[in-house]
């Protein structure tokens, strides 16, 4: 089990929540605590298990301040299926996929994104490079 403090766009000023994450040989299970409540996804990877609780918190307009939703940053089948969806590439149009982050790092570069759009830098990324594989 690991713990990861991350804070938010949209809430208080320094307003944040502790992630924990604890993976089985089933499934990626991941619970934020966040304003004295508890949100629980459980996926095959971690990525999904986020976007799962991102859902949640988009409801409340909040966005959490980390790599893993971030409008340029999405994780590889590989990287899914390998490291559980912890680790994820930054993505730049038209470049192919080089510098992984992980998911719930911060840093100057995170764009904060909705779910929504982050798919969409995702789709357009995948277009611009003229691959329909994506990053491997």
């Amino acid at each position: 089990m690991t713990e990861h403090k991350i804070f938010v766009i949209g809430g208080e000023d320094d307003e944040f929540g502790v992630m924990t994450s604890l993976r089985s040989a089933e499934s990626c299970h991941l619970s934020f605590l966040f304003r004295g409540r508890r949100i629980e996804a459980t996926s095959d990877d971690f990525f999904e298990a986020f976007c799962q609780i991102r859902m949640e918190l988009e409801k409340e307009s909040i966005i959490p301040f980390c790599y893993g939703a971030s409008l340029n940053v999405y994780p590889s089948r590989m990287s899914r299926q390998m490291a559980g969806g912890m680790v994820a590439y930054r993505l730049t149009h038209g470049e192919p996929a080089k510098e992984r982050v992980s998911i719930f790092d911060e840093g100057m570069d995170v764009a904060p994104s909705s779910i929504e759009n982050q798919k969409a830098f995702f789709a357009d990324w995948l277009a611009s490079l003229g691959s329909p594989g994506g990053p491997h």
